[in-house]
């Protein structure tokens, strides 16, 4: 587990480098690295999310995905389909949310996805307007991107 968090705090230091100077690379540096398989996987969990499909976005998670989120942690693929991401799903069929930048960084058998998002819309009868950030954590387990650790915050 040290192993992993040594790693973790590798990866997120070069990965934000990455996107504190990406005003200087191509394109403003705001979305880079959608094309790889990694960035496929995240985007595959956020239209199963959008749409309602469950199966489809808890086949994206490696069984033993840690999710923080509001204070919260959830410690398995199990554990966040059985109760967070009903509510997750049904909020994102509710608001609008576009993506202002994303960036994915593949390292070996680890890559990271950083995204910016601005969110609209009424749920639950109230008012929502904010910018959120999302980390996901992926690893290659068996010749498959499978996402380990995702941290959402706005």
């Amino acid at each position: 587990m040290k192993i992993l968090h040594l790693l973790l705090g590798c990866v997120l230091a070069i990965s934000f480098s990455v996107i504190a100077h990406g005003d200087k690379q191509e394109g403003n540096g705001k979305f880079l690295g959608l094309d790889t398989a990694a960035a496929k996987v995240v985007q595959t969990f956020h239209e199963a999310l959008e749409s309602g499909n469950g199966t489809l976005a808890r086949a994206q998670l490696a069984d033993d995905v840690t999710i923080y989120e509001g204070g919260r942690v959830e410690r398995s693929a199990e554990e966040y389909a059985q109760h967070h991401m009903l509510s997750d799903m049904k909020y994102l069929a509710a608001v609008q949310s576009t993506t202002l930048e994303h960036q994915v960084k593949v390292l070996g058998n680890t890559a990271i996805s950083a995204s910016r998002s601005h969110t609209q819309g009424v749920y639950k009868g109230k008012v929502r307007d904010y910018q959120g950030m999302e980390t996901i954590v992926l690893e290659k387990q068996q010749g498959e991107w499978k996402i380990k650790h995702i941290h959402w915050s706005h």
